[in-house]
């Protein structure tokens, strides 16, 4: 079955697609099913049909675009365990009855499985065997895509809204202080009759003209920025592709939001606006409104926002930029990793002539061959029985790789020897760091048995398996000459060959390294590319997104604020040019009137950025899960944002300053 976009694309709506049959190649790590072994290629397909228009499949932010029967698959013959059940209720049916009779077939069929685990530890049983069968709506779809970023995209949710804030309280003062400043015409408009409502409502429709011209605005820069941010959280192996169409939803929320702010924020200058008093401000004695408390405190709450969006910008950006540095215990520089296809199985002796061919190719330093890249290895583990005793509930993660692999990787050795073309799995292997300490404390492990007489020959420095967030598991090198019980080598039909060229830039040699592939071997080819630094950064997409929208929000809100507080600086500067002039002429010093002009604002913003601390600590706990070795309460991530708000804030005081100090006695009181 064809979606039909892809029936778009593909075959441009042609009918008579229907009936005619393709073969399907799967390449790269989708050529490796569950335990890691090959499955099969080239199977026959019938096109019998065409989905309906606007169904891209049951998986938000991935798009499929060929359906095939579940049965189709070989695994589901041999380990039926992992595909999803869709159940649909009758109308009055409760959920948990039905999710309890689901548990019971899923239990019943653990315990078959379970029958199986001879010898295993008991709590590895149960823990098996207490899995429980969850029920979830299904309307708005499950994906991989959906648990990596549900909680990102919330928490760059929540500076939207804060930058959001930050700039509602900006244009609220500096409409509040616009209201002071239009005293006199507010008072003329009164007396020639016009009311207290109708002054509201012109405050009123000249803040929902400026918020209607900012939504424009920001309409524009969201139908670009959407799909730019989309483009920059797939993965490699599952590409993120999202439908963001602007239907009436999203225009809907985009109206009520700027409804809700124009009348939130508006009301309060056209309040003050509508308050004016005609004799009092006609004779030029209304009160300026600097020394308000609601100026005040909209300032205030501008640094708080500002401080909330800096904190967590920093936080981010310092998980990103350790989470980049973490070591990997191998030279992901200048290396190369060419997974290769074969349409049959060769011997380990044929791949080991195409790497060797390889390394005769100029510009390449070294070659590897493995069973796929480390930082990218399907999840292939088993538990470990050490010298014949029980096995450990934890298990091992298990690495094909012939001789030479390690020099190519330049991950050194410890310990023992590396393997030699003799050497065959499942009788040698080498162990990691992480391995001989949790199965070896404290002794030598080299020469000890695990697993039936699997011999370990060789102890290596511990390099990042399949994730660099967390510890490196332990691992087993094995070789990828594999012989079954029947002495039989087994061959392979997909293999990885890591290349490290001399080069900086080892993409130069891809076009290169394609061709001698398929020169070395008739039938070899390489079916996907791609350096390890790739494959490293792929890891690392969610803390990228994050650092680099919540710099780019900090950056905004932090503009907003200085801007902000520059205007309602200025502002109160002009408003008291008169009391500047007048105690210049009794001898004032500048820095007296500087200071003067710029301590109730560095006052509010100290207040503000108090609270913002505060909260922010607050906040951290629900964003400790997207941290990575970085402390909320480090004294650098604490200061850091203060001496930023604080340099902003003595930068946006500089220009009313230098009007306060210009100020001149005989203008200022002649415009009195």
């Amino acid at each position: 079955m064809l979606s039909y976009d892809y029936w778009t694309r593909r075959f441009g709506r042609d009918p008579k697609v229907i009936g005619r049959s393709f073969r399907l190649v799967k390449r790269g790590e989708e050529e490796r099913n569950s335990v890691g072994m090959p499955s099969s290629i080239n199977d026959p397909f019938t096109i019998i049909g065409v989905a309906g228009k606007g169904f891209t499949g049951v998986e938000p932010g991935t798009i499929t675009d060929i359906f095939v029967p579940t049965m189709m698959n070989p695994l589901v013959v041999t380990d039926a365990t992992w595909f999803r059940t869709f159940v649909i209720l009758k109308p009055g049916v409760a959920v948990e009855p039905v999710r309890e009779k689901l548990h019971a077939v899923f239990r019943a069929f653990r315990e078959e499985r379970a029958k199986a685990f001879a010898g295993m530890p008991k709590q590895m049983v149960a823990n098996f065997l207490n899995q429980r069968v969850m029920l979830e709506p299904a309307a708005p779809g499950i994906s991989a895509a959906q648990r990596e970023f549900r909680k990102p995209l919330a928490a760059l949710a929540v500076l939207v809204a804060l930058v959001l804030l930050v700039a509602c309280a900006n244009v609220a003062n500096l409409m509040t202080s616009q209201a002071a400043a239009r005293a006199r015409e507010m008072a003329l408009r009164v007396s020639i009759g016009a009311g207290r409502a109708r002054l509201v409502q012109l405050v009123l429709v000249e803040a929902a003209i400026l918020a209607s011209l900012a939504a424009l605005t920001g309409g524009a820069f969201a139908w670009w920025s959407a799909p730019f941010v989309a483009s920059h959280i797939s993965f490699r192996n599952n590409p993120v592709r999202l439908h963001l169409p602007a239907d009436w939803r999203v225009v809907g929320f985009g109206l009520a939001l700027m409804l809700a702010v124009t009348l939130l924020f508006g009301l309060a200058p056209a309040l003050r606006a509508s308050a004016v008093k005609p004799l009092s401000a006609l004779k030029g004695g209304d009160r300026p409104y600097f020394r308000g408390r609601l100026m005040q405190v909209l300032v205030a709450a501008q640094a708080a926002f500002c401080f909330l969006v800096l904190f967590a910008a920093g936080l981010f950006v310092a998980t990103f930029e350790r989470l980049s540095h973490q070591p990997t215990g191998f030279s992901p520089e200048q290396l190369l990793a060419l997974d290769v296809m074969l349409p049959r199985p060769e011997p380990p002796e044929i791949w080991s002539q195409v790497a060797e061919h390889l390394r005769t190719v100029p510009g390449v330093a070294s070659v590897g061959l493995g069973s796929a890249p480390l930082s990218d290895s399907p999840q292939s583990s088993r538990h470990v029985s050490m010298n014949g005793g029980p096995p450990s509930p934890d298990s091992v993660f298990f690495v094909g790789v012939a001789p030479g692999w390690f020099g190519a990787m330049k991950i050194p050795l410890l310990a023992g020897r590396d393997f030699r073309s003799s050497d065959a799995s499942p009788k040698f292997a080498i162990v990691n760091e992480a391995f001989a300490k949790r199965y070896c404390p404290g002794e030598n492990p080299v020469g000890k048995l695990f697993n039936d007489g699997v011999q370990i020959i060789g102890v290596a420095l511990n390099a990042s398996y399949d994730n660099i967030h967390g510890p490196v598991p332990p691992v087993a090198y094995v070789p990828l000459r594999y012989v079954d019980t029947k002495g039989n080598v087994q061959p392979e039909r997909s293999a990885t060959l890591m290349v490290r060229t001399a080069s900086p830039d080892p993409l130069a040699l891809a076009s290169t390294l394609r061709k001698e592939v398929a020169r070395a071997r008739p039938g070899f080819r390489v079916s996907d590319l791609h350096t390890e630094d790739e494959l490293i950064q792929a890891q690392t997409v969610r803390e990228r997104l994050l650092a680099v929208l919540a710099l780019f929000f900090a950056v905004l809100a932090l503009l907003l604020a200085g801007l902000g507080l520059y205007g309602v600086l200025d502002y109160s500067v002009l408003q008291r040019r008169r009391e500047i002039g007048i105690r210049m002429a009794i001898g004032a010093r500048a820095t007296h009137i500087v200071w003067r002009v710029a301590a109730d604002a560095l006052a509010m913003v100290l207040a503000g950025a108090t609270t913002g601390l505060g909260l922010g600590l607050i906040a951290a706990r629900f964003i400790e899960a997207l941290l990575y070795q970085v402390r909320p309460g480090d004294p650098r991530m604490v200061a850091v944002p203060w001496l930023v708000l604080l340099a902003t804030a003595l930068f946006a005081t500089i220009p009313a300053a230098v009007r306060a100090i210009r100020t001149d006695l005989v203008t200022a009181l002649r415009t009195e």
